[in-house]
């Protein structure tokens, strides 16, 4: 379906199948998207929405009538497009908490192939890529270098990551690719460790899409080998501001070794990256400042929202959101994501949009949702709510709301009814604050 819309000349809209039915249905309202393809495991609580939707014009369920029809359609002659047109929309949450479609055009996907054959791993015909995380993002975003060389593609039986089923695969197939989110890296880590499995048919592990802790990168290379490569990059920009490759990772004797194992590596080759002060002036090697990224791979633009694309495309320039610093060396440490978004089991999660379905309770007067760090998953949801003066406010009533509006991998697993939330002096809700009394609780508790 995605390369026979690119055929027709259309652009795909990738949604997340982990999502709530209403974020689906926002992004297929906002993007005006006039067909959706879905499949029955996921219909429910979604087709009853689609009405509302005046764009939409076909819903196809495959395995029905109405999509083997397709099939008997006449034969269109392709689409001759240009490279600057819209490929691919990447819907991603921003600080509005409400999701925004990236407009990613042919350039960028080009650019975004060339950039793993260069700098992320060499692929050929007979490897084989394992989609072990949602298709709509980065583990998908996989299948573009293995289709162009023509290599096998294998899609999991179960519906979430299993180790077990991965080193299986691998095992079955050899030289497979697959990414994975450091908690996912963790998890394979710890399979291979208990059962001693054999991990020889993993010719390459690409992790992202989170913070990897220096100890679980070191178990898992000292567990599995030197089969792991790190890319940092966001939708606005995919899989391509630096990469940490094998070469960095297996290079023990270094001096700096362990640092640079905590860093997400250097530059990727097609893309110009800087650390800049507020005013986008670049700073010197080791000071903190904003990530910003210039290049073939970033974004058009943000999908009718020219005020959200203007904020982050400045001069040519990608302005992340992320601070960190370069070494001497050229190697990029992350030292916070600005935007406050919380990282679990590989997902995004934007604390805006729980806040504000929060606050949409009667009873609650403010909140503030932040996140803590966990063992399995890199982070878990924390939300801090204030009542209203007089009232009380029920967590079983507050989860029972995120469940019936947001995914449920996004919903808090603790919900802390307190008298006040800690804030500046212009008011603005101290999120650092709530983070450092969790990690103290944390560092406190018994073992």
């Amino acid at each position: 379906l995605l390369y026979a819309a690119w055929y027709a000349g259309l652009v795909v809209v990738p949604i997340n199948n982990k999502l709530h039915p209403r974020e689906a249905e926002y992004i297929l309202q906002n993007s005006g998207a006039g067909a959706l393809f879905v499949s029955d495991d996921l219909t429910d609580g979604l087709l009853e929405l689609l009405p509302g939707l005046p764009d939409l014009r076909a819903t196809f369920i495959p395995g029905t009538a109405g999509f083997r029809a397709l099939y008997d359609a006449a034969p269109i002659v392709a689409h001759e497009g240009g490279a600057e047109e819209i490929a691919w929309l990447f819907y991603t949450s921003g600080t509005t908490g409400r999701p925004k479609g990236v407009m990613l055009t042919h350039r960028n996907l080009y650019a975004m192939i060339a950039s793993h054959f260069i700098d992320v791993c060499p692929t050929k015909r007979e490897d084989t890529v394992i989609y072990a995380a949602p298709m709509s993002h980065a583990s998908g975003m996989g299948n573009f270098a293995h289709t162009l060389v023509g290599a096998r593609h294998v899609v999991t039986r179960s519906p979430s990551f299993d180790p077990k089923e991965i080193l299986q695969l691998a095992s079955h197939h050899r030289n497979c690719f697959l990414f994975a989110a450091p908690t996912m890296v963790k998890r394979l880590a710890e399979e291979v460790e208990a059962t001693g499995a054999d991990p020889s048919g993993v010719k390459a592990i690409l992790y992202g899409g989170g913070p990897m802790y220096l100890e679980d990168i070191k178990h898992a290379v000292r567990v599995m080998g030197d089969r792991f490569v790190q890319i940092y990059g966001q939708g606005e920009t995919p899989m391509t501001i630096t990469v940490l490759n094998g070469a960095h990772i297996a290079d023990r004797d270094h001096p700096r070794h362990d640092l640079r194992l905590a860093s997400v590596g250097v530059r990727q080759t097609l893309v110009d990256v800087r650390v800049t002060d507020e005013d986008g002036n670049e700073l010197p090697n080791g000071e903190v400042g904003e990530i910003v990224v210039r290049g073939d791979t970033v974004m058009k633009g943000y999908w009718r929202n020219p005020e959200a694309t203007e904020k982050t495309i400045r001069k040519g320039w990608l302005f992340t959101g992320d601070m960190g610093c370069f070494d001497d060396d050229g190697f990029l440490t992350l030292k916070d994501r600005s935007k406050d978004m919380i990282i679990s089991g590989g997902s995004n999660i934007y604390p805006r949009e729980i806040e504000e379905v929060l606050l949409t309770h009667p009873a609650v007067d403010e909140v503030s949702v932040v996140g803590r760090k966990h063992e399995e998953w890199g982070e878990e949801v924390v939300a801090f709510v204030v009542p209203r003066a007089g009232q009380s406010v029920d967590p079983k009533e507050l989860d029972d709301l995120c469940l019936q509006n947001v995914a449920r991998f996004k919903r808090p697993r603790q919900y802390r009814v307190v008298p006040s939330l800690p804030k500046s002096n212009y008011g603005k809700i101290l999120k650092t604050s709530l983070r450092e009394m969790l990690e103290k609780e944390r560092s406190e508790a018994p073992a």
